[in-house]
């Protein structure tokens, strides 16, 4: 009887030590109720430009990144001036700006990769980098934004493209740091101290 209840013993204590030892660890990878949410970085993605060339965002690594959906027949329109503004101003300190025309909102952005691009250069002198039209929201919403919007992806937060302009802050891992809302402007103090954070 003592043999009996000293094998139950350290059977019980094996089981144990087994389902010890699979509990998954935190690393970086974020455990929620059992379900790990593999964090990727912004690095990761290659896209088309405005000019449908290769756009790759491993290139950006070590600098901050400012991503925005923007739009050409919007109230908000006029942000790209203070778009331009801000990265003339911090090129040199790594800031990089990256725009994605979408036509997601009210048919904001009906034009063609090369109507936008001349739009933004007659009008408000953008240089920093377009990229080509996408969509950022419902079925179609480029794998770039799935990114940026859902936390199972960028292990940061969930968001939803609430319009035009809205505002993602990438910092140099390639890590989501930051959403601010569309009527933020570009040169707000939240942006402008995170860009010299």
């Amino acid at each position: 009887m003592i043999r009996v209840i000293a094998i139950l013993q350290v059977s019980f204590f094996f089981f144990s030590c087994q389902n010890q030892a699979q509990t998954p660890k935190k690393d970086n990878n974020t455990v929620i109720s059992n379900e790990i949410v593999m964090k990727k970085s912004i690095h990761e993605f290659i896209v088309k430009d405005i000019e449908d060339n290769e756009f790759n965002f491993a290139n950006l690594k070590g600098k901050k990144v400012l991503i925005v959906n923007t739009a050409s027949k919007c109230g908000l329109t006029p942000q790209y001036k203070e778009l331009q503004s801000l990265y003339e101003k911090y090129k040199d300190k790594g800031l990089v700006i990256i725009g994605f025309p979408a036509n997601d909102f009210m048919s904001q952005e009906p034009g063609t990769n090369e109507e936008i691009g001349a739009f933004c250069q007659k009008n408000y002198g953008v240089t920093f980098p377009m990229m080509s039209k996408i969509s950022v929201k419902g079925d179609g919403m480029h794998p770039i934004y799935q990114f940026l919007t859902q936390k199972a992806q960028n292990g940061f937060q969930d968001s939803t493209i609430e319009w035009n302009f809205q505002k993602y802050l990438i910092n140099e891992k390639g890590e989501l740091e930051r959403v601010i809302s569309p009527r933020v402007q570009p040169n707000d103090p939240e942006i402008v101290n995170w860009i010299l954070g």
